[in-house]
């Protein structure tokens, strides 16, 4: 049984600007993420650096214009000293955010590089667990300063003739969680980070600075630690983060896939907090918001259980093998980002490589792309230029938590440039969508093509075996009648429908 699902399309409703970095991804020296993930001397497709061919391969088609590194938890108890200068003197270490040893034989230079092959740009974090304000700044120092002092000079030492400029950066991370290395109050953290990015822009002026916001919407810190912090820290920095990550452990799938809205709520709920302390403080500054870790991730609940023996060096972590329903949940996250283009500017799907990631490695031997892959690769190529509302219709079930669930969730974007609009679309229903449109007059369009992502099986994946078994297709029978689109959406669906002007527009 088909059902009717209607959007209004026009460009008047403008959402804001699409900043690339919402399509950015996160690396984090965790389990096989960067040994056997990014860098893998002496595998097949390596190149002269140790870099995984393969995996360089399937991260460039997805044009991912930053990576943040080099965590996550790993940064609170990271010297960024160890991981520079020769290899053969570089110290093994006890890191304690994951049980595991550090060999610190990929560090900062080696990530740069591995940057400029990827085609993308470095998003720092700096250490506020054990280290702080001192370290950090020479830290930008050995990074970005051209030379003629200790820590530039070093650099040239270790082969790096040319400064990196990296300009964006994490003050810590999740600093609000008990499970962080040297975990801080609201204050403590507002006080450090406010040092720490005073110091940092005294190095380098034209620095972007992202504050860390809670670990959490559930976290009991969350709304406060906002709050305390931005008054310490707001004309000191740009963007505050957030985080989350959605599970289906109850096996539920209209919950699970109802999630998004959560994440909708959580961005409303740090805006209001951001304009909040904009107002207090009586700034014409506007904190803008930088998404930097957020996916599927089933077993967060329990990830302490799947550590391994202690202090093996880069053992299989948080390895998340991806179905087609998470793919549907991640189209929906994709889509809620867009929504709030005019204040997300910055969000990284965590992780890139292994772990909780869209590409997944055989130490030794193949790659191959989970079902997650393919919504972050359609929006990262077609969601580009600005965001549009869309006023959408559609039939809808109630969730006891989360309250009305549409089927449809969808937004737009337009590239003038181009004279392309894209529709992404989630069926969140079992049942069949038929949509119309109304408002823009789609006549001096055509439709380029209908690309959707569906299977008979919620809990299809892909393996390396069987690469392919959850793949989009062009064959969506999306058609303009009458200045209209029409499409048919089918039940459980991810779906990118392009149009473009013809030549008479």
């Amino acid at each position: 049984m088909t059902q009717t699902a209607h959007i209004t399309l026009h460009p008047e409703f403008q959402i804001g600007a699409i900043d690339p970095r919402i399509y950015g991804s996160f690396i984090e020296h965790l389990g096989r993420a960067v040994y056997g993930g990014l860098f893998e001397p002496g595998h097949p497709t390596a190149d002269a650096d140790g870099f995984r061919g393969d995996v360089l391969e399937l991260v460039r088609a997805l044009d991912v214009p930053v990576v943040r590194y080099p965590g996550g938890n790993f940064v609170s108890g990271y010297n960024w000293e160890d991981g520079v200068g020769p290899v053969s003197a570089r110290p093994r270490r006890l890191d304690l955010a994951w049980k595991t040893t550090e060999p610190n034989t990929f560090g900062l230079n080696e990530f740069m590089a591995w940057c400029r092959r990827a085609g993308t740009a470095p998003m720092m974090a700096v250490n506020l667990g054990t280290r702080g304000p001192d370290a950090a700044r020479n830290l930008v120092e050995y990074a970005n300063h051209p030379g003629g002092t200790y820590y530039s000079d070093l650099r040239k030492a270790h082969g790096v003739a040319e400064p990196h400029q990296i300009k964006l950066w994490c003050l810590g991370n999740e600093m609000d969680g008990p499970w962080q290395i040297c975990h801080k109050t609201a204050d403590e953290y507002g006080r450090a980070a406010r040092e720490t990015a005073k110091v940092m822009r005294w190095v380098d002026p034209g620095l972007e600075l992202v504050a860390c916001g809670s670990s959490g919407r559930g976290m009991p810190t969350f709304g406060a630690w906002e709050e305390t912090v931005l008054g310490h820290t707001y004309d000191m920095v740009d963007y505050i983060s957030l985080h989350t990550y959605y599970g289906n452990s109850a096996n539920n799938t209209p919950g699970f896939l109802a999630r998004s809205l959560d994440m909708d709520r959580f961005i409303t709920s740090v805006i209001a907090t951001c304009d909040h302390v904009k107002a207090k403080t009586r700034s014409r500054k506007t904190i803008q918001l930088s998404f930097d870790e957020w996916n599927v991730w089933h077993s967060i609940a329990s990830w302490e259980e799947a550590l391994p023996a202690p202090w093996v060096e880069a053992p299989p972590l948080l390895e998340e093998r991806y179905t087609f329903e998470d793919a549907l949940l991640v189209g929906s996250m994709l889509i809620t980002l867009l929504r709030h283009a005019d204040r997300v500017k910055i969000a990284c799907l965590a992780q890139l490589v292994n772990v909780i990631a869209p590409v997944m490695t055989v130490t030794g031997g193949g790659a191959w792309r989970q079902t997650i892959y393919y919504p972050f690769l359609h929006a990262s190529r077609y969601g580009r230029g600005v965001a549009l509302d869309l006023q959408t219709r559609s039939p809808e079930t109630n969730d006891p938590e989360l309250g009305p669930v549409p089927a449809l969730d969808a937004v737009a974007t337009q590239d003038p440039e181009l004279g392309t609009l894209t529709v992404f679309a989630v069926n969140r229903g079992a049942k069949a969508l038929a949509l119309d449109s109304s408002g823009l007059d789609l006549s001096r369009y055509r439709v380029v093509e209908h690309l959707t992502l569906t299977h008979l099986d919620l809990k299809a994946v892909n393996t390396l075996a069987q690469p392919d078994t959850v793949v989009p297709r062009p064959n969506g029978d999306a058609a303009l009648r009458d200045g209209a689109l029409n499409a048919h959406l089918a039940g459980y669906s991810w779906n990118v429908i392009r149009l473009a002007q013809t030549t008479e527009a």
